[in-house]
């Protein structure tokens, strides 16, 4: 498995830990865990700390996440991003987005 999940359910908080890759190939996982039907929570923490690489098809995911998570309303950090990913980030606009430590 390329991601880990955490729910804290008294926070009801759901933590997705990335492996080293953000690409099409942790979709399914991705979705299923963040944005199924049972997967709605109060907020989200995305960490990529142990991220090497992100594609589009990431950016894309954090977006469809985001909108499932109530748009303006949704609160979702992206936390432990390195330098590139975090340059990625504000480059494509995401910084206004999602608040990014």
């Amino acid at each position: 498995m390329s991601l880990t999940i955490h729910h804290d359910s008294e926070l009801d908080c759901l933590t997705v830990q990335m492996g080293e890759n953000f690409d099409f190939s942790v979709h399914r996982e991705f979705h299923d865990a963040c944005l199924g039907e049972k997967a709605v929570a109060r907020s989200y923490v995305i960490d990529l700390g142990e991220v090497n690489s992100m594609d589009s098809s990431a950016l894309g995911m954090l977006l469809l996440l985001r909108e499932h998570a109530g748009a303006e309303r949704a609160e979702i950090r992206i936390v432990n991003a390195g330098a590139d990913l975090r340059g990625t980030l504000r480059v494509a606009g995401f910084d206004k987005l999602f608040v990014l430590h």
